[in-house]
């Protein structure tokens, strides 16, 4: 097989990997906006639920966990409470720190969202294997991720210092 050839195999392996996600996240969408929420709404309360146990959930860890800026997350937060699926609560050990719940609402409509995605998981799982299978197997295979004979060689230790000559 040619390098022309191995390259479209990575490239046709990584773009198919890439489509399922896309479905995936697009069927995610799909599922929020029809329970009346929109995809970041959804995605907000699930890493509310989500949390590693002893993690409380604020604003802060709310905009690292959905790779969002701080005053968007405090707007979704706003928008979440003023739809009664969450609550602000002070910390009971620094009273500065306001801590996000899902109220008996909120859990109800992320439970129904994640037995929807599970079920689309249990239907997609197949694709989703066999294309990041592909993937690492072509990732393995590929003369792409190898070291190159034509590339420049790394610098020498001693690079850039006047040569020593012997007196």
């Amino acid at each position: 097989m040619s390098n022309t050839s191995t390259a479209n195999v990575d490239y046709r392996s990584l773009s198919d990997f890439r489509y399922e996600i896309r479905r995936f996240v697009r069927f995610s969408e799909q599922a929020a906006r029809a329970a009346g929420l929109g995809p970041q709404q959804h995605q907000a309360l699930l890493a509310v639920k989500g949390l590693p146990p002893r993690e409380v959930a604020t604003v802060g860890i709310l905009s690292e966990r959905l790779q969002i800026r701080h005053h968007s997350a405090v707007e979704l937060v706003d928008r979440l409470e003023a739809n009664q699926l969450i609550r602000r609560t002070q910390a009971a050990s620094d009273r500065r720190k306001v801590v996000i719940n899902l109220t008996a609402r909120g859990e109800k409509l992320l439970l129904d969202l994640t037995r929807q995605h599970y079920t689309e998981l249990r239907n997609a799982s197949e694709r989703f294997l066999r294309a990041l299978t592909s993937v690492l197997k072509n990732e393995r295979s590929s003369r792409l991720f190898r070291p190159s004979s034509h590339r420049t060689k790394p610098a020498k230790k001693n690079a850039g210092m006047a040569p020593r000559h012997p007196k």
